[in-house]
């Protein structure tokens, strides 16, 4: 008996500590932002009721996966804001850089700047998620195939 209700106990730890919207949704794993879904807040909140400490962590592990968050309703992330994707030929060097983006954006452009700076993004998507979620926002960013 005391096997069965030990099994039982964890078997509703380990269920609870996953998190519910995770369980529940998790193609909606990688939102950052958005409206909280209550019914996934209510679960969560159901095991912090009575499970404190694996309450605490299905809470954490659905904010950190994102997956409390109801979707669609991502307001402030804007995923085409300030990019645009550029094609050239050749080398990249500072002195082109430079001159596209002058050219792209109509103004004159320091790239040795001190507040300027480069990422170095592996796709046009990456370079959008990047921009995104950055708190500075770049005007262009040059993407080299």
């Amino acid at each position: 008996m005391k096997k069965i209700i030990s099994l039982i106990i964890i078997s509703v730890f380990v269920a609870n500590s996953t998190g519910c919207g995770t369980i529940l949704h998790p193609e909606r794993k990688g939102q950052v932002d958005g409206r909280i879904d209550p019914s996934i807040a209510v679960l969560d909140g159901i095991g912090l009721l009575f499970f404190l400490i694996p309450g605490v962590i299905a809470f954490a592990v659905d904010f950190s996966n994102g997956t409390i968050y109801l979707p669609g309703t991502q307001g402030s992330l804007d995923m085409n804001s300030g990019v645009r994707e550029i094609h050239f030929e050749g080398k990249l060097d500072v002195q082109k850089l430079q001159d596209i983006l002058e050219r792209e954006t109509g103004k004159e452009v320091k790239v040795t700047a001190p507040e300027a700076y480069a990422i170095k993004a592996k796709s046009l998507e990456e370079a959008k998620i990047r921009v995104a979620v950055s708190n500075k926002v770049l005007d262009v960013m040059v993407a080299a195939k």
